[in-house]
């Protein structure tokens, strides 16, 4: 079976395809009952993505050209002996091709890290690949308290949606907490939203378009270049060392490339935790505003700083308004509160509140009513305090129990000085997907390094483990099972 494609045609790659293979069982090249190759061999020959094969396989079978057997590949079924025992020959059927439909940024989507992430949540399973608050400082019963003292007071929101830009009130609360981080906003410049993941793809939505370019730290979150991906934007990487984004080249990368945007993690990077230096701070806001490129810095573990103090934000040395600051409670909150903000110049704020109008209608005011309530009675910084003392003491431990075979297998890492996750160097030769594949037998999960880069082939030499999530006993557990799989691809 021959298929040549043309990428210079207007026609979709999968089409071509589609079509290829439909003339070939018409004239009687492929014969009823051809078992045609696998999505991966025809991607392989084709020099295609996989996906793109899927969804000619997808359409193909739509039209009833061929069906597939679960494990068996597809077939081509033209004639009715060929046909699938449970289908009814005499009436036609022409079943929507919904792999055909979807985008195909969707359909190529990574969504490893999702998976591994899922694994917190999962009760047989000792999870180091989350990114999600401790439980301790927040008992359950206490919650569930507060809930019960907002209902029954009768707040004017309560029960009801809240303003498309969040809680007046709690944007207030959030404008006095700024002021003690040194930045100046008022409750008109914030933006409610539930997660920094929404808040991103809001900014993208209102001011990038498809071909645009941003320039933007690796290693990084997937959440963040994922969501950038998706919406057509270039990506530029500018590379890391343990002082954070590099800056000293970043002169000539802008006069070449000319990014729309500049992204970056200022404080305990996930998924290094690296803190961007207050000198590098400087001279980015020092190119932003030479250059008129704004700057979104992500924030949110700003509060999580253990052994230092901590770096003044860059939005706090922004003179104008050329920092769109991101800051999310996913951290220093109950897991699940689901609040977080952006601070922005008030016209960006503005239409952030029309899109909330078209695509969401309302924040959820029930955790913007519970972080308020914290918040205004003082006890959220209390629990920060509470929350430094837990991560340090988790940190600690696994840091401690690593350490006592780290020399013997050659790993390497820095201890951070506040965030929530440990990122180790392997050995030369060794691979983190491997690795994982031999802890996952064993009942933990962690972070592979390649899902921090937009490039698969980067990475795959580190790991990610997070310590604020799993409980004291589960850190010993989850890094005996670590040192034990160490072992054991030791002796492959």
């Amino acid at each position: 079976m021959k298929i040549h494609i043309d990428k210079e045609k207007k026609v979709p790659v999968y089409l071509q395809i589609v079509g290829q293979i439909r003339e070939h069982i018409f004239d009687g090249t492929i014969a009823s009952g051809y078992t045609l190759p696998s999505e991966r061999l025809l991607a392989a020959e084709l020099g295609v993505h996989r996906n793109t094969v899927s969804k000619a396989y997808h359409e193909l079978r739509a039209e009833g050209l061929v069906f597939s057997y679960h494990g068996k590949g597809y077939r081509v079924a033209i004639d009715e002996d060929s046909e699938p025992a449970n289908l009814q020959q005499d009436v036609p059927r022409k079943p929507v091709n919904w792999e055909g439909i979807m985008k195909d940024e969707y359909a190529v989507l990574e969504s490893e890290f999702d998976k591994l992430y899922s694994k917190s949540f999962d009760g047989g399973v000792i999870s180091f690949g989350g990114g999600v608050a401790g439980r301790e400082p927040y008992p359950p019963e206490e919650v569930a308290g507060m809930f019960e003292k907002i209902f029954k007071e009768g707040r004017e929101k309560a029960y009801f949606y809240s303003p498309y830009r969040g809680d007046l009130q709690l944007r207030k609360q959030i404008a006095l907490f700024l002021a003690g981080k040194g930045i100046k906003a008022d409750a008109s410049q914030i933006q409610i939203f539930s997660e920094n993941n929404q808040s991103l793809d809001f900014i993208l939505n209102l001011m990038l378009k498809p071909g645009d370019k941003v320039l933007m730290e690796e290693a990084t979150s997937p959440d963040v270049f994922r969501t950038f991906e998706v919406a057509g934007v270039e990506l530029i990487s500018a590379p890391m060392d343990q002082n954070g984004m590099i800056c000293e080249n970043l002169e000539n990368v802008i006069e070449g490339e000319k990014p729309a945007f500049i992204y970056v993690g200022s404080s305990f990077n996930n998924p290094t935790g690296t803190v961007l230096t207050l000198e590098r701070r400087r001279k980015l806001l020092e190119l932003s505003y030479k250059y008129r490129i704004p700057i979104i810095e992500e924030d949110e573990a700003s509060e999580l700083y253990y052994d230092v103090k901590p770096v003044p934000s860059i939005k706090s040395m922004d003179p104008g308004n050329n920092v769109i600051y991101m800051y999310s409670f996913s951290l220093t909150m109950m897991p699940g509160a689901g609040v977080s903000f952006v601070v922005a110049d008030k016209s960006i704020t503005e239409r952030f509140s029309d899109m909330f109008s078209l695509r969401v209608a309302s924040p959820d005011w029930s955790a913007q009513m519970l972080t308020l309530e914290y918040m205004k009675t003082g006890q959220f910084f209390e629990r920060l305090d509470a929350f430094r003392d837990l991560y340090r003491k988790k940190r600690d431990l696994m840091c401690s129990l690593i350490d006592a075979f780290a020399q013997k297998y050659g790993l390497d890492y820095q201890v951070p000085d506040g965030g929530v996750y440990l990122w180790i160097k392997l050995p030369p030769g060794w691979s983190a997907r491997s690795l994982l594949r031999e802890t996952q037998k064993r009942g933990m999960t962690f972070m592979p390094g390649h899902l921090f880069y937009t490039k698969p082939s980067r990475g795959n030499d580190h790991i990610r483990l997070n310590y604020s999530y799993p409980t004291e006993q589960q850190i010993r557990d989850g890094v005996k099972i670590l040192e034990d799989a160490l072992a054991h691809k030791k002796t492959d």
